[in-house]
């Protein structure tokens, strides 16, 4: 009788602490610690694209208990020559890290390598597509934002403010990327300098020079001080950064203390204006945390599933920290007025998105036809890109 009660009691406390037990379990997959990499191009600090993802590292840390970030910036063959990606993959792994961001697209070979070395390892290449196409290792995805919409509103906000007409645009290399990001900075510049200015789209003149990556290097790419002010010596007034770092935004300012009428528009980080707050317009920046934290979310709770992610901006809040994946910072040299106008035009692409950007009737450079009059650009053929569209000056390849 006495074994009986004892087995019975024992069932009891089993029922009892399963719950209690599932809780804890449960908890403990959010709660415990969770080391992720992170790889940046660039330096951690450089006001522009690293340090945004740098960023949304701490982002996670804040937002998910237990997550640690483990980083190696300037990941470039300039600053690390003899570092490979495998290296530094190891270290981290042997850190302990369960998930690994290389946060370019320069990086997208390499990741494939590494993540066949460690299919136990999550990776998440940036800005490239191979799990879009198909190569990808099963345990590598891709993600990225819908920039574009970003940069239109920046060709927009250059095309109010600009008195001579002409805009220059600071590029970095030229791939599919970089074109359909300058695409859509011209084309917001189009709409807005025919809507809002009441003049004629086909006058407005659009320039990118490319100084061949993502910041400078010397004795490798053009010096985008001396391209910014060969843009502004040729007219322009208005000049749109597409590169990592902030050469762009300084030359507008010298040229400003000189009494010049000149303005810029900086790119990737949202507090890129404070380097010259009198000369900015604005800034299109990348907002990269909430998507990191999604994915981090995902990796520890077992349910990551190979994708590739192109997300777009929350409409209902570009600047929502918490939701976008894009957003636009209004700098102080844009007047009310111009603001009106860009917060009617963000509604405007808001409502009709792909549709009130990449719309026919539309040619590439060399005068082919793309988009017929009406018809709307299918993604797959946004991000592809293969050349900038006519009417801008400067190569496409």
């Amino acid at each position: 009788m006495l074994r009986k009660q004892t087995w019975t009691l024992v069932l009891l406390l089993v029922l009892l602490l399963t719950p209690l037990i599932s809780a804890c379990n449960t908890q403990g997959a959010d709660d415990g610690e969770f080391v992720f990499g992170v790889v940046m191009v660039g330096p951690y600090n450089d006001h522009g694209w690293s340090e945004a993802h740098y960023e949304a590292g701490k982002y996670v840390e804040e937002k998910s208990s237990g997550a640690r970030m483990i980083y190696l910036d300037k990941m470039n063959s300039a600053d690390r020559p003899e570092t490979t990606m495998e290296q530094v993959v190891d270290d981290m792994i042997q850190q302990g890290a369960k998930l690994i961001f290389t946060s370019s697209d320069d990086f997208q070979d390499d990741t494939d390598v590494v993540a066949q070395k460690y299919p136990d390892i999550t990776f998440i290449n940036i800005s490239g597509d191979h799990a879009k196409i198909g190569t990808a290792p099963k345990n590598l995805g891709n993600y990225m934002t819908q920039m574009e919409y970003m940069k239109a509103v920046a060709g927009c906000n250059a095309a109010l403010a600009t008195e001579t007409g002409q805009i220059g645009y600071l590029g970095p290399l030229i791939n599919n990327e970089t074109r359909r990001l300058v695409n859509a900075a011209y084309l917001g510049a189009r709409h807005c300098y025919e809507t809002y200015r009441g003049k004629n789209a086909d006058d407005l003149k659009f320039t990118v020079t490319w100084i061949g990556f993502w910041f400078n290097i010397p004795g490798v790419t053009l010096d985008p001080t001396e391209v910014s002010n060969d843009l502004f010596n040729s007219g322009v007034d208005v000049l749109l950064s597409g590169i990592d770092t902030t050469e762009g935004i300084v030359v507008t300012k010298q040229r400003a203390d000189q009494n010049e009428a000149v303005f810029s528009i900086p790119y990737d980080y949202r507090n890129a204006c404070d380097q010259a707050p009198d000369v900015c317009l604005g800034v299109p920046y990348f907002n990269w945390g909430p998507g990191y934290l999604n994915i981090v979310k995902e990796v520890r709770q077992g349910k990551w599933k190979q994708h590739w992610t192109w997300d777009g901006p929350d409409w209902k809040g570009i600047n929502n920290l918490d939701t976008t994946g894009t957003g636009y910072i209004y700098g102080p040299a844009t007047t009310d007025e111009m603001k009106e106008n860009l917060e009617e035009y963000i509604k405007f692409l808001g409502k009709e998105g792909w549709g009130g950007l990449f719309v026919g009737p539309l040619n590439w450079q060399d005068g082919s036809a793309w988009l017929a009059d009406g018809a709307v650009a299918s993604e797959d053929d946004i991000w592809k890109s293969p050349q900038l569209l006519e009417g801008i000056e400067g190569p496409s390849k």
